[in-house]
């Protein structure tokens, strides 16, 4: 069980980080927490990085559930090269212009030829009680309505732009994810000095819903327990670790990533057996024919 004290040295009130991603079920909510605000105001910040060693393509909302009330400042940042390079996601705060100089702005207010637009939202900042407002999204599924439509029916719109425009495909696409939360929920615009124990960082869930990036060349994706990470298992004769290549005496025709469309079983662009290596493979091979 899960309270509001802390202590890391004492297994009944330690918050680890692993809690954030448990199976809550039924039992008492779990949750992480960070250190209180004691050195304040020296800032409160805090990282927390998702690596997955593996591209990742985002098909639905990403959800964080606080338990401390949620952050009156954070970004959530991007990575398309595992953690060498990070790029913003989406910013969040209670007031955008003070705190990143950026104009508030809601996802509702995208259009699609402003989809890629990085944002600044206040809609997840305000409020100080948690009871009630626990959730920050980066919202996913707003973005492909854009395209789609509301209810999401028109998937072969959204289909036909990912095949057609990278910066579309590479937007909704991760190796890794970086949360920042750089100032904590204070319910005021005055800190209490006097009880800073009462400010600090708690999540009980945070949730990444996407599929490995296979550019359209499998349908699964495999735990390697000896390479210890994720690896798509590449059909159409093609290999690599995003199957982003064609194997070996497999240039035929230059490799292509495969396409949605026509909608629903799409096109596979099969990498094609090189015909140098076909003439030689096909005469080396003794005629069995009667």
């Amino acid at each position: 069980m899960c309270n509001n004290e802390c202590d890391a040295t004492t297994e009944e009130l330690a918050h680890p980080s692993e809690l954030m991603f448990d199976f809550e079920g039924r039992n008492p909510t779990t949750f992480w927490q960070s250190s209180s605000w004691k050195k304040y105001p020296k800032p409160l910040e805090v990282n927390i990085t998702l690596s997955w060693n593996k591209t990742i393509e985002l098909t639905d909302d990403i959800v964080l559930t606080f338990e401390s009330g949620r952050p009156e400042q954070m970004l959530l940042e991007k990575s398309l090269d595992y953690g060498k390079t990070w790029i913003p996601y989406q910013f969040y705060a209670t007031d955008c212009l003070d705190a990143f100089t950026m104009d508030p702005k809601t996802v509702n207010e995208l259009t699609q030829r402003t989809l890629l637009d990085i944002i600044c939202t206040e809609d997840y900042s305000r409020g100080y009680v948690w009871k009630y407002d626990k959730t920050v999204r980066f919202e996913i599924k707003d973005r492909f309505a854009l395209f789609a439509g509301l209810q999401l029916y028109n998937m072969a719109s959204l289909y036909g732009q990912l095949d057609t425009t990278r910066n579309l495909r590479d937007f909704f696409t991760v190796t890794d994810l970086r949360i920042r939360l750089l100032k904590p929920a204070t319910g005021s615009t005055v800190v209490d000095e006097n009880n800073l124990s009462r400010y600090f960082y708690a999540i009980s869930d945070i949730k990444v819903q996407g599929r490995c990036k296979c550019n359209l060349h499998s349908n699964s994706c495999v735990f390697d327990k000896d390479k210890g990470k994720l690896g798509c298992e590449c059909e159409h004769n093609t290999t690599g670790p995003d199957c982003g290549r064609c194997k070996r005496h497999y240039h035929g025709r230059p490799w292509s990533v495969g396409s949605y469309l026509p909608i629903p079983k799409g096109t596979a662009n099969i990498c094609a057996i090189a015909a140098q290596h076909c003439r030689i493979r096909c005469y080396s091979q003794p005629n069995t024919e009667r």
